[in-house]
C-alpha cells in the first residue's frame, strides 16, 4: 500500500548528498538520529545522491518502512540547499511534486505584496 497524500504529515528534504548504498535501515537510523525526526510519523524523508540525478524517499506505512527511488536519465535535480541552514528543509506536498517535475525551488517566491492606500 502506498501512503495517501492526505496522510502525509511533513516532508523533510535532507540538504546534503548521502551515500546511496544506504537502504531502509541506514536511512531510518539516519533520519531518527541525525535529523532527530519521528520516523513513524507518516512523514516523507527525501534524500539525494552526490550526482544529483537520483532521489530516495523513505516513509512508514502502517506496518513497515517503504523506500522508493527515482533516477533521472539526462537531467539533474535542482536541489534546494540554499533555502535553509537546517539539515532538513520542510516542503509542502506541492513543492515536493514540483521538485520531482524539475522545478528549481530557489526561484519559487510569490509576487511582491503591494500595499496601496489610494487608487489615484
Amino acid at each position: 500500500m502506498f501512503i495517501k497524500e492526505s496522510e502525509i504529515r511533513e516532508i523533510y528534504l535532507y540538504r546534503e548528498a548521502i551515500d546511496f548504498r544506504k537502504g531502509i535501515n541506514g536511512l531510518t537510523i539516519f533520519a531518527e538520529t541525525i535529523l532527530e525526526k519521528d520516523v513513524f510519523s507518516k512523514s516523507l524523508f527525501v534524500f539525494i545522491n552526490k550526482s544529483k540525478n537520483k532521489i530516495k524517499v523513505l516513509y512508514w506505512d502502517s506496518n513497515g518502512f517503504c523506500l522508493w527511488q527515482k533516477r533521472l536519465e539526462k537531467a539533474k535535480y535542482a536541489w534546494p540547499v540554499h533555502l535553509s541552514r537546517d539539515q532538513a528543509i520542510g516542503l509542502t506536498l506541492q513543492q515536493f511534486k514540483w521538485l520531482l517535475e524539475g522545478f528549481n525551488l530557489k526561484y519559487w517566491k510569490p509576487h511582491e505584496i503591494l500595499k496601496y492606500e489610494k487608487v489615484s
